[in-house]
């Protein structure tokens, strides 16, 4: 259940020598990404940032000479589109930072549990033989996975490690919450290439995600297995 992203319709013309489908393309791109942050919004419930992006040479479109970032944080002038806010809504937003990453705040609705792509991949593939409760999963051009778990989750995460017997290992996991940004589909992280959805949101996980103790032994496992 969704907005539905349709393509574009009608075909390009031209005039001789003279193109004019790039301009119609980057109005559709425009119009398809507010489509998607409108869903993130009106049918997932969370709050969406219009972030910096990177360009071909690093530079980050903050301005900021030297960001230690780049395409990688919020703009800091551009006000957050609200959980609940409407296509209208995000449209009119949207229109005062063309071409921004879409970001989603941490810490409210969900945490993030971040490990290496390889070791999500097959702890993803274990939690679903399982049968265990799973949210949404992101993979990000930097080769991690980011696992959505139950706000809250960062500030447990050194205690349920140490119940669970992991607080001395050397793992590749880390925990995001309050204050942290993720970047979601179907924006450019870093300058690095798109995100993508390895599990995608659904009605009843994206608001309530899974609690990250019923992750975190497969995840810590498959990670410490997968150390080199």
């Amino acid at each position: 259940m969704g907005f539905t992203i349709g393509g574009s319709r009608g075909a390009s013309e031209s005039r001789g020598m003279r193109e004019i489908r790039p301009p119609g393309s980057r109005r559709r791109g425009r119009a398809r990404e507010c489509t998607v942050v409108a869903e993130y919004t009106g049918l997932w419930g969370w709050a969406v940032v219009p972030g910096a992006r990177a360009g071909s040479s690093g530079q980050c479109s903050c301005g900021v000479p030297n960001c230690t970032s780049p395409g990688a944080h919020p703009l800091a002038f551009a006000p957050e589109v609200p959980a609940g806010a409407t296509l209208d809504d995000v449209t009119e937003a949207w229109s005062e930072v063309p071409g921004a990453a879409v970001l989603l705040p941490v810490g409210r609705t969900f945490d993030i549990l971040d490990v290496a792509v390889r070791a999500g991949r097959r702890a993803l593939v274990r939690l679903e033989r399982m049968g265990l409760p799973l949210g949404p999963v992101l993979t990000t051009p930097d080769g991690r996975c980011q696992f959505f778990v139950a706000p809250g989750a960062a500030a447990e995460l050194p205690e349920l490690l140490y119940r669970m017997g992991w607080d001395d290992a050397d793992l590749d996991l880390r925990c995001l919450g309050a204050g942290d940004y993720i970047t979601a589909p179907p924006s450019d992280r870093a300058g690095l290439g798109p995100v993508g959805w390895l599990r995608g949101p659904s009605l009843d996980t994206a608001v309530s995600p899974p609690q990250a103790r019923l992750l975190l032994g497969t995840l810590a496992y498959v990670c410490h297995r997968s150390h080199p």
